[in-house]
């Protein structure tokens, strides 16, 4: 179970314009905040404060100019006691399509996942589970795939589950925006037999990881709302769009409420509206997205870890970067854990391993204590001995602009990183030039973010023909351990694993960062015992609890 942290009355979670994330000793477990301002002005004199800042990594506490901040977050607002609760509403955008295949709304999304079930789910360590599949079996010659249908599986108009349903499914996500990456290997998928057959173009032993798509039923695609196999159906009435729960959920177990009610909610802004007045319970946020807005209202959040990868790519074409030691020293280099709390609102996991530290199989044996010191003499190392009026060596960091939480954790890096014998600057800049750069090999180190499969595959990063590979690394070493990694089957898949992570620590053509979570805002004592994935906020949703009044 997640933990649940409580949201300070008011809380205001939008951070600087400038990009500027000031530091707060002791709160990386939970968003800072504070309580809401009574008088415009004291908004404004935060406002200032907090315009003031120039970076996270030198941000002291600001003196209060009139004396009256201070005093205050001493005070309890006078706020009237809220109206009780007596039904749950969920944010969703009317008229658009719940089709989990094409849905790219995160909102759409959270319903989704309360209507749609997949072949296999990700549990919190980003195991997959079974859910519509019942068996499975790979056929490492042939590099087939073939997976059975569990008999039971109905979908929520009486109808059973079948192959043909999941194989057009597939065949749909393949090309789809939100799929299509994590299956590019599959070249086929059809239903022979009462079965799913998925044909792969090279060896994939861990599939499974990334079958976690929701299922619809074959000829309802095209339809507002696809006929689904969860615990919920869409539903209308004089009152608007709700769900009830399905009295045909092949997994029998009971859900905490029979009806859930939907709100329209146009965008982000009109979700958060509605989330701090209440109107609705539960909401799933990006607090560093690039369009990321101020949260405020009283509330709980539980954490959702996600395997998206925050990193220091190197050019490993350039001279200045062409010897592993220098490489590995910058990685050295990095606080993670304060730049994570610090920049990034606490909103992820600092990691030196490419693959998420909620992961099972994590190896936290082959992590680094942060230290200044260490930094320094691997530093020096690297160098050589320091020269008589030597000059430091300079390298540009390279970050698109358009997320100020990215930009701010880049100048931490850089801040962290300078030192008599280097200079890190960073070099902000709009997406398409970031791009292009990029694509021309025209950096030394750049700040980037990608999303992993949860096998924690980094051929894209580092493979010869990785097309996220623009540091320009690869060897032979490196193509046979990503290739043994797809191979390896059982207990050996982590040994494979380790094999890879220990050697991208000796090599470093990329050091990761971090990796990211989302947040689950819910209204302040309305569930317990949440659960949430990254890809399902309502994950084994018969152990939640709702708490409203009758």
């Amino acid at each position: 179970m997640q933990p649940l942290h409580r949201l300070p009355p008011r809380s205001l979670l939008e951070p600087p314009e400038n990009g500027a994330a000031p530091r707060r000793a002791g709160r990386a477990d939970r968003p800072p905040g504070g309580h809401a301002m009574k008088r415009s002005l004291l908004c404004l004199l935060l406002a200032l404060v907090l315009l003031c800042t120039t970076g996270c990594s030198d941000w002291e506490a600001a003196d209060d100019p009139l004396g009256e901040l201070s005093s205050f977050y001493q005070t309890e607002n006078d706020e009237p006691e809220p109206e009780p609760l007596t039904a749950l509403t969920l944010p969703y955008v009317s008229g658009e399509t719940l089709d989990p295949v094409t849905a790219t709304d995160t909102v759409q999304q959270t319903v989704g996942a309360l209507l749609y079930e997949g072949l296999f789910a990700l549990d919190q360590q980003f195991q997959p589970q079974p859910v519509l599949a019942d068996s499975w079996e790979y056929d490492s010659q042939r590099l087939v795939w073939t997976i059975r249908i569990r008999a039971d599986a109905l979908f929520s108009d009486g109808s059973a589950v079948t192959a043909q349903d999941v194989a057009a499914t597939l065949e749909r996500a393949r090309t789809s925006a939100r799929y299509a990456q994590r299956l590019e290997d599959v070249t086929g998928v059809a239903a022979r037999n009462g079965a799913v057959m998925i044909w792969l173009s090279r060896p994939l032993s861990t599939l499974p990881c990334r079958l976690d798509i929701p299922v619809v039923k074959s000829g309802t695609e095209s339809r507002a709302v696809p006929v689904g196999s969860g615990p919920y159906v869409f539903a209308q009435d004089d009152g608007g769009a709700y769900l009830t729960a399905s009295t045909l959920w092949w997994q029998d177990a009971a859900v905490p409420l029979t009806e859930i009610r939907l709100q329209h909610c146009k965008d982000r802004d009109s979700a958060l509206y509605a989330f701090s007045s209440r109107e609705i319970q539960l909401l799933v946020l990006d607090l560093t997205a690039s369009d990321g807005t101020g949260v405020s209202g009283s509330g709980d959040y539980t954490e959702i870890p996600t395997p998206v990868m925050q990193f220091i790519g190197m050019n490993t074409r350039r001279t200045a970067l062409e010897d592993p030691a220098l490489r590995r020293a910058l990685s050295a280099g990095i606080d993670r854990a304060t730049l994570v709390s610090s920049c990034l609102l606490g909103q992820g996991t600092a990691a030196q391993l490419p693959a998420s530290p909620a992961y099972s199989g994590y190896d936290t044996a082959l992590e680094t204590a942060y230290s200044a010191a260490a930094y320094a003499r691997a530093l020096n190392e690297a160098l050589g001995e320091p020269r008589e009026n030597e000059k430091p060596r300079t390298l540009t960091l390279l970050v698109n602009q358009e997320n100020s939480f990215k930009v701010t954790a880049a100048e931490e890096v850089a801040f962290s990183l300078s030192n008599q014998r280097l200079t890190v600057t960073v070099d902000a800049v709009p997406w398409d030039t970031f791009l292009s750069r990029l694509q021309d090999g025209n950096f030394d180190l750049y700040y980037g973010e990608c999303r992993l499969t949860a096998d924690w595959d980094v051929s894209a990063l580092v493979g010869w023909e990785g097309s996220l590979n623009y540091g320009g690394w690869g060897d032979e070493e490196t193509e046979r351990l990503l290739s043994l990694c797809r191979t390896a089957e059982g207990d050996s898949r982590n040994a494979a694993l380790r094999q890879l992570w220990e050697h991208l620590l000796d090599t470093a053509p990329f050091t990761p960062v971090c990796f990211k979570s989302l947040s689950v805002l819910t209204t302040e004592g309305v569930f317990s015992g949440l659960t949430p994935t990254e890809t399902n906020p309502f994950f084994r949703i018969g152990r939640w609890s709702v708490h409203l009044e009758k």
